[in-house]
């Protein structure tokens, strides 16, 4: 009774309020700071079903046994510029967290557009989830980074989407993995004749954004090896499978590739319950910018996140910080109006699932938009002008706004870059060169 009495209350709020109910990835609010507009491109999507042949199938490994193998699916959605004069388009037959509902979310990409031929192949980003997820939780990011002309692929996870959530040992041993799968078969499919990719995307640039276990992913494939302690856990990766990401290890130096130029890293889960100490984090090779919430009780703050940020010592690092945020900072797209509702699948409404206690989910999608902007603009397009939107005075609050009356910044304007006054508020950014 009380689950019908709050999903019923919860629907006439959607109602009567509008909020989420359009279930758009693409929204924009009006104090959003200046590069979290989209870019001039029109937008193209399509999906793609790659395999990765005769992998390690964890979820039947025996102790003492052989390990079976498998051909393991992965389904990426890609974006890309459009050479089509049209917008908008749909996502259909998307779950959501209980992994049962399936709903529609609306954006500005076009299905199956034909894509734009450009003078010089465009960068290339990567998405990976958490777990669960799936390839349209940081749709806000693929459409947006697409829109300025960047070429994204967002990776479904088998084993650890909504639909199909297997045993944690699986998303262990399988995200870095996948992580450099999808950018070889990318690269390989950019080259084929005949293929859409042809010729329009350069994956020797290639950024990553890694959110939660997509983040602990991003850092065993920036070059972060993983304790031995790590891969010997009773609830972790079964009979040794984990030991080829273990620091040190041939596997895992294997594993590297310098294809990856950028590496956005969300809540990186992980450091928090002793995959990574000081050692393991020297080896990380790929500027990294982290963002977290400071009140993360998932992949932790202190000795979570910020503690990576700390001991990647060997690479130009940022840590932005959504103060009094958790885990879901930064990442998820607004919650679908289906998540508003309770689950009978579920003992939480999934709404919690998408959502933040303190802050508002489509200002956070904004402000990661915009530092997503800046930070591939300067690393995968070397661009000087994105430099200012990262040289910033680290706690926001203490930033100063001085202006003329016509809008002409005074000499003792600190106030961060791009955004409007008394609109940083509950932010820091910290900056750490390497050693």
């Amino acid at each position: 009774m009380k689950k019908l009495v709050m999903g019923v209350a919860l629907g006439i709020l959607i109602a009567n309020t509008g909020v989420a109910a359009d279930n758009r990835i693409d929204g924009l609010r009006p104090d959003a700071p200046e590069l979290a507009a989209p870019g001039d491109q029109k937008i193209g999507v399509r999906t793609l079903q790659l395999v990765h042949k005769e992998q390690t199938d964890i979820l039947n490994v025996k102790v003492g046994e052989p390990h079976p193998t498998y051909d393991r699916p992965l389904t990426v959605e890609v974006w890309y510029p459009s050479a089509e004069n049209r917008e908008g388009g749909q996502y259909e037959n998307v779950y959501i967290r209980d992994g049962k509902t399936k709903v529609t979310l609306h954006g500005k990409a076009v299905r199956d557009a034909k894509p734009v031929k450009p003078a010089s192949p465009a960068p290339l980003v990567l998405i990976s989830h958490g777990y669960p997820g799936n390839r349209f939780l940081m749709s806000h990011l693929g459409e947006n980074l697409a829109s300025k002309g960047y070429v994204v692929v967002s990776i479904d996870h088998t084993e650890s989407t909504y639909d199909y959530k297997a045993a944690f040992g699986s998303t262990l041993v399988n995200r870095a993995l996948d992580q450099n799968f999808v950018l070889n078969e990318i690269d390989r499919l950019s080259k084929q004749d005949g293929h859409f990719l042809k010729g329009i995307v350069d994956a020797s640039t290639t950024g990553l954004i890694g959110y939660s276990m997509g983040g602990y992913g991003s850092v065993i494939t920036a070059g972060g090896g993983v304790t031995k302690a790590s891969t010997e856990y009773k609830w972790g990766a079964p009979d040794g499978t984990l030991t080829r990401m273990m620091a040190g290890s041939k596997e895992h130096e294997a594993l590297m590739d310098d294809r990856f130029k950028a590496i956005i890293s969300i809540a990186p889960w992980g450091m928090n319950t002793g995959f990574w100490d000081a050692k393991g984090l020297e080896g990380v090779r790929v500027p990294i910018f982290f963002m977290a919430g400071s009140v993360d009780d998932v992949s932790g703050y202190e000795k979570g996140t910020k503690a990576i940020f700390e001991n990647t010592v060997n690479i130009d690092r940022y840590l932005l910080t959504f103060e009094n945020a958790n885990h879901n900072a930064a990442a998820p797209i607004p919650a679908p109006a289906e998540a508003w509702k309770p689950s009978e699948h579920l003992d939480f409404i999934p709404f919690a699932h998408y959502a933040d206690a303190v802050w508002d989910t489509l200002r956070m999608n904004n402000i990661t938009q915009h530092f997503a902007t800046a930070y591939f603009g300067k690393y995968l397009r070397a661009d000087k002008e994105m430099q200012p939107y990262l040289d910033l005075v680290e706690d926001a609050q203490k930033g100063v706004y001085a202006a003329e009356k016509d809008g002409t910044l005074k000499p003792e304007h600190t106030y961060w870059k791009g955004f409007a006054n008394r609109t940083a508020k509950g932010l820091k950014l910290q900056y750490l060169p390497k050693k």
